[in-house]
């Protein structure tokens, strides 16, 4: 029986947190969790943010916009 290409790839995982998903059948600690991972998110994003501002401004700096 042959092999599915398929299978050999690694799955996908599906996401923690779906924007705009319903809340009201959280706990409260499930919502603390949600907000937890979505500040943690957050960081991240304005941390990448930060570098390539850093990186764009070094090569502003170095082309002398």
């Amino acid at each position: 029986m042959p092999i599915d290409p398929e299978e050999l790839l690694p799955r996908k995982k599906q996401p923690e947190i779906t924007l705009g998903e319903d809340l009201a059948a959280m706990s409260a600690h499930e919502l603390e969790q949600r907000i937890a991972t979505l500040e943690r998110e957050i960081a991240r994003c304005r941390e990448a943010i930060t570098h390539r501002n850093a990186t764009k401004s070094a090569a502003d700096a170095f082309f002398k916009r």
